[in-house]
């Protein structure tokens, strides 16, 4: 098989070109706003919110509505869950956020146990991208580029409150208004990636994109377009492996994601080595003299 036979073999599958459709769509949207979430410290609350979201999915299936209806609601829900149970005790954020998400991610788990259906559920949990529908398409395509627009538009707001909420308060901005609505965006964008990758890996791609481009750049601006780009490209990477090896499309989507972090990790390592090596005034350098005398 040869380069072009390899690349156009699976666009000839309609399953395979919704497949690549949905995915590169939520991949952008996840990495976009990983990199808020990874500046502001938000990984485990996109855990928590990826795994809340379970319960609204099925109660929405047995109700006949829309699966993002019931995600949206519960994801909306599990974030106002944890600020209650944080600003209202003494239970701190990562308790707050550990015991509202397993809770509810456990809710889903049971509902789908005892919920008769012709369809399968898990595929909710752990993915089903080859089997998305044109209505689910669509109704990511939407909700997809919902949140792109509104992170893009108020991405300055977004980013001044990530970097010192103080001086955006003082600039006349709203933190509390700012983090609710990068919350309920994270919700959104948790609904988004849920046709592609399923409830368990969604926090994969809200996190491992931002990290990455971290590691590669320190200006938020490039940040901003590394992510996106990284994970578009680690979509269809992992999609076409997994049309070509016959493995789970999710799951190596994810993979394609860690090993660009890998690269991303050892590349920043070995840069930062050689500055050392280069700069005798560095601060190992000094270290190391320090000790020596």
């Amino acid at each position: 098989m040869n380069l072009v036979e390899f690349l156009v073999e699976p666009l000839r599958l309609e399953f395979m070109v919704r497949a690549i459709a949905i995915t590169v769509i939520a991949s952008v949207v996840c990495a976009t706003l990983s990199c808020w979430l990874v500046l502001i410290g938000w990984s485990l609350m996109g855990d928590a919110v990826s795994h809340a979201v379970l319960p609204g999915v099925v109660l929405a299936h047995i109700a006949g509505a829309p699966f993002a209806l019931g995600a949206i609601l519960f994801g909306f829900a599990a974030v106002a869950l944890v600020g209650v149970v944080r600003d209202t005790g003494p239970t701190k954020e990562d308790a707050a956020i550990g015991v509202v998400f397993t809770t509810l991610f456990a809710l889903g788990l049971v509902l789908i146990s005892v919920t008769p259906s012709h369809v399968d559920l898990h595929h909710i949990i752990f993915g089903s991208v080859l089997g998305v529908s044109r209505s689910d398409l669509t109704q990511v395509a939407v909700l997809g580029i919902v949140t792109l627009a509104v992170l893009v538009y108020k991405r300055r707001d977004f980013t001044l409150y990530a970097f010192d909420p103080n001086h955006a308060h003082a600039l006349g901005l709203n933190p509390r208004l700012l983090g609710a609505a990068l919350l309920g965006l994270l919700a959104l964008t948790a609904v988004v990636a849920l046709q592609a990758v399923g409830v368990v890996l969604v926090v994969a791609l809200l996190i491992t994109p931002g990290a990455t481009a971290h590691l590669l750049t320190n200006r938020f601006g490039r940040m901003l377009l590394i992510a996106p780009t990284l994970a578009a490209a680690c979509a269809l990477i992992g999609l076409y492996a997994s049309y070509h090896l016959d493995t789970a499309s999710g799951p190596m989507v994810v993979l394609a994601n860690g090993a660009a972090f890998t690269l991303a990790y050892l590349f920043r390592l070995g840069h930062t080595r050689g500055t050392t090596r280069r700069n005798p005034t560095s601060p190992r350098r000094l270290r190391s003299r320090a000790r020596a005398g």
